[in-house]
């Protein structure tokens, strides 16, 4: 699988889900991955084939629980978390990165 698009989702989709994907931006462009788009919305149009990857709070795991690849943070916040969990997933998928 090629990741390209990754979810950050939140109830609204206007606030944490914002942050998260500002975080997630940083990350990647630190992991050497500026190919992936990264977008923000609510959990209720986190729908398969909407993106390869989807994260959350763990808040709101259950709103998606029926999806793939989804990253579940324990606190939105922690940038090393968000980081550990990405890589995680992106070497679960063969995905390369680099630091």
């Amino acid at each position: 699988m090629s990741v390209k698009k990754i979810m950050a989702a939140c109830g609204s989709g206007i606030g944490s889900s914002l942050m998260v994907r500002m975080n997630i931006e940083k990350i990647l462009r630190d992991l050497g991955r500026d190919d992936i788009e990264v977008f923000h919305s609510t959990t209720s149009d986190a729908q398969p084939g909407s993106a390869d990857i989807f994260v959350v709070g763990r808040d709101l795991e259950t709103f998606v629980e029926k999806l793939d690849n989804v990253i579940a943070l324990d606190n939105i916040v922690s940038k090393q978390e968000l980081k550990d969990k990405l890589k995680a997933k992106f070497d679960e998928l063969g995905e390369s990165y680099s630091e």
